[in-house]
């Protein structure tokens, strides 16, 4: 069974990495979860089919409460990845789709387009993975990505996930398919150049 620890902990006592924190996502991150998705909009919604209907400060209010609640009831931890210096929201990344008789859950992730290209994700995403092999007992997480989503590929590429194959029109965004590539990372599976659980 995977391991779910006490938001309040994470919340006092963040992950943290050289540049960024992670902490869950809290009600309290509502409005600022509103300006990053609204001042990104045209770049996250060609791949991320929520987008469209997160269309006002009330919708991310919500989203905050779910993800509260999500993580109280053992179902996915996300959390937002702050800058250390200036604590501004840059983006999310998240283990979702528990399954706890399995060890398993499945990677993902967003930035903003201010916060994109600079490695961020990388590194919130490497500290997640960190998070989910080291502290809840994870022994394999999924992600999967548009073919033609480069940038995304790229983190997943630099995290050492394993190819398994190609999902055919997997996802209806943004008036199109998407194909998504698929990949896996277990516990055992080597991860170069990057911290260890």
């Amino acid at each position: 069974m995977l391991t779910v620890l006490a938001r309040e902990e994470l919340t006092a006592h963040p992950v943290v990495t050289d540049r960024l924190f992670l902490v869950p996502i809290d009600v309290n991150d509502g409005q600022d979860l509103w300006f990053a998705v609204n001042g990104s909009r045209d770049t996250l919604r060609r791949f991320l089919p929520w987008v469209s209907y997160h269309n006002d400060i009330t919708a991310s209010v919500r989203f905050a409460e779910a993800c509260a609640l999500d993580w109280d009831q053992g179902r996915a931890f996300r959390f937002v990845i702050r800058d250390r210096e200036k604590k501004k929201l840059l983006g999310v990344v998240g283990l979702e789709s528990l399954v706890h008789m399995h060890r398993s859950c499945e990677l993902g992730y967003w930035l903003t387009d201010e916060a994109s290209g600079k490695g961020f994700m990388t590194e919130a995403a490497s500290a997640a993975l960190d998070y989910a092999f080291g502290r809840i007992g994870a022994h394999r997480v999924r992600i999967a990505a548009a073919t033609d989503n480069h940038p995304s590929l790229g983190v997943i590429g630099r995290l050492g996930f394993r190819f398994e194959g190609i999902a055919r029109e997997a996802e209806w965004c943004d008036g199109r398919w998407l194909d998504h590539a698929v990949f896996a990372l277990l516990i055992k599976d080597p991860r170069p150049g990057l911290r260890k659980p």
